[in-house]
């Protein structure tokens, strides 16, 4: 529940593998984020989002999952999301929709209203530097983010959203596996 008179209290988590290609949208973004040192906001930085991170959620008012996609539409998508139970027979994988669904779960609450900025990756090839594409959509995503994280607002961020969650696509598993030798 957003705090009347106060700024909202914002955490936004942004995952993904640097070396892996366009995979390090997410950490890139993050690193802007975190130079423009917003006190109300709280940035998680990981290799890939775990389930306990539901626990972060706690005593928040908004949150902001930052990752790249594959086939999204660029360069960006942003939805609101929420918590969705899905089967996995491994951690890797493990989206936002899952760590609400935990927090739901575990706090036997409703999570904060949560969303997701997906940026579009065209090439997520081990040992390769971001593509002009994704550096390209970097930007416009940076761009975009600045009114909404420096006064945060549901309303605001309910009427910014690009498109509905079911656009996003991940990079596939086999893309963030080693390279054969």
């Amino acid at each position: 529940m957003l705090r009347g008179g106060m700024s909202p209290r914002v955490t936004v988590f942004a995952w993904g593998n640097e070396t892996r290609g366009d995979d390090g949208l997410g950490p890139r973004l993050a690193a802007r984020i975190a130079a423009a040192g917003w006190t109300h906001l709280t940035l998680i930085e990981e290799f890939q989002l775990q389930v306990e991170h539901a626990l972060d959620l706690v005593g928040q008012d908004l949150i902001l999952f930052i990752d790249a996609g594959r086939a999204t539409p660029g360069p960006y998508v942003f939805a609101q999301t929420g918590p969705r139970r899905m089967m996995t027979h491994t951690s890797h994988g493990v989206g936002p929709e899952t760590v609400l669904e935990a927090y739901r779960q575990v706090m036997n609450d409703a999570p904060p209203p949560a969303f997701v900025l997906c940026l579009r990756g065209e090439s997520f090839e081990l040992e390769e530097l971001l593509s002009p594409q994704a550096l390209s959509n970097l930007a416009d995503a940076w761009g975009f983010l600045i009114p909404l994280l420096s006064s945060p607002d549901l309303a605001q961020w309910q009427a910014a959203q690009t498109g509905g969650a079911e656009t996003i696509v991940p990079p596939a598993e086999s893309d963030l596996r080693p390279a054969a030798e």
